[in-house]
């Protein structure tokens, strides 16, 4: 028998009891002291029937995360801790998936927070669906005021479009989930994540698992709590490192890259010649970059309420800053970028 059928999850023909798979929760973790113990704590007291692992993939961190987490292993034996030499997310992936046990993969970041009932909403959905990768809501919540205005700008159609993983929605086939879980066959089918894309591998795996005829599916049943970045740097440098990787997967799969995507740089190229021509003496070429302006403190208006005063009037930056840094990064994504290079021991990728 394999493990695909042991771990099927089926009624007992006898007690119409129903049996659970076991479960493999991987998570790469790098510069995790702040929140690793909370996302461990979450996976492992999750309300799941069935048996339930966690293999921790630790890169080489700047804090005390590898002593929490072999602190976390010491206390529960469902907890495994291997080592991930280049911090990269794609090889810790790999290598986490590959330490771990059972046919089904929970993919989980060391700064999300899951629900009790993530695992299971995500088993029962696989087996109602048939769905390769099942996946739900990336759920960002901030605690000071600038991280508020991050997740209120995370989580709307004018911070990052109409992506269900991030504002909600019906349930239904997607292109990519927030994080996943999924069939061990779907990954073995692939080759695993790519290790060249240190961003958007979520994306791209899951363009190889629907284009060998696998089904992505959202459900909002899934939502995952997720801690923003903490200050604009941190901010701009991740939303510019996304658009340099997202226009990589354009370069990769042709055909993938739509209106949602091209917008941001667009807009960069739009706004830019407006200036341009601006201080050069054309004024109407001011109207661009004045109008970006208007309508994004008019989106805050709208988008920020019932947010604090101290976070609603950071929301017009926040704004600006994920559409502008995404734009640049992909507008500026070298050719070379996601091709194949030799990994030192000990880099790392922020």
């Amino acid at each position: 028998m394999n493990q695909e059928t042991r771990y099927a999850v089926k009624p007992l023909p006898d007690s119409g009891q129903r049996t659970w798979p076991a479960v493999s929760v991987v998570m790469p973790v790098l510069n995790e002291e702040r929140h690793l113990t909370d996302a461990v704590r979450r996976i492992l007291s999750q309300d799941y029937p069935g048996e339930l692992e966690l293999v921790l993939a630790i890169g080489p961190s700047r804090d005390r995360t590898e002593e929490i987490a072999r602190k976390l292993a010491a206390e529960d034996a469902r907890v495994v801790v291997v080592a991930n030499p280049t911090g990269r997310t794609p090889q810790g992936l790999n290598i986490a998936i590959k330490a771990s046990q059972y046919s089904i993969i929970v993919r989980v970041d060391g700064h999300s927070l899951l629900p009790a009932d993530y695992v299971r909403a995500a088993v029962e959905t696989m087996e109602e669906t048939g769905a390769d990768n099942v996946g739900g809501i990336m759920a960002a919540e901030g605690v000071t005021a600038f991280e508020k205005a991050v997740a209120r700008a995370m989580t709307s159609k004018l911070g990052v479009g109409n992506a269900r993983f991030h504002t909600g929605g019906e349930a239904g086939d997607v292109e990519t989930v927030y994080l996943g879980t999924f069939r061990r066959s779907a990954l073995d089918r692939v080759g695993g994540y790519d290790e060249t894309f240190t961003r958007a591998q979520d994306w791209e795996m899951n363009h190889r698992i629907r284009q060998t005829g696998g089904r992505i599916y959202f459900t909002p049943r899934m939502r995952v709590t997720y801690r923003p970045r903490p200050n604009l740097r941190a901010l701009a440098r991740q939303y510019f490192h996304t658009g340099r990787w997202r226009r990589v997967v354009g370069r990769e799969h042709q055909g993938t890259l739509n209106l949602r995507y091209l917008a941001p740089p667009i807009a960069v190229v739009a706004m830019t010649a407006g200036v341009v021509a601006g201080l050069f003496g054309f004024w109407p070429g001011w109207i661009l970059p004045g109008g970006y302006a208007a309508a994004m403190i008019a989106g805050a208006a709208v988008e920020g309420r019932g947010l604090p005063l101290a976070a609603w009037i950071r929301l017009p930056l926040v704004f600006a800053t994920m559409h502008l840094t995404w734009g640049v990064g992909f507008l500026t994504s070298p050719p070379r970028l996601g091709q194949p290079a030799p990994i030192k021991p000990g880099e790392s990728v922020q």
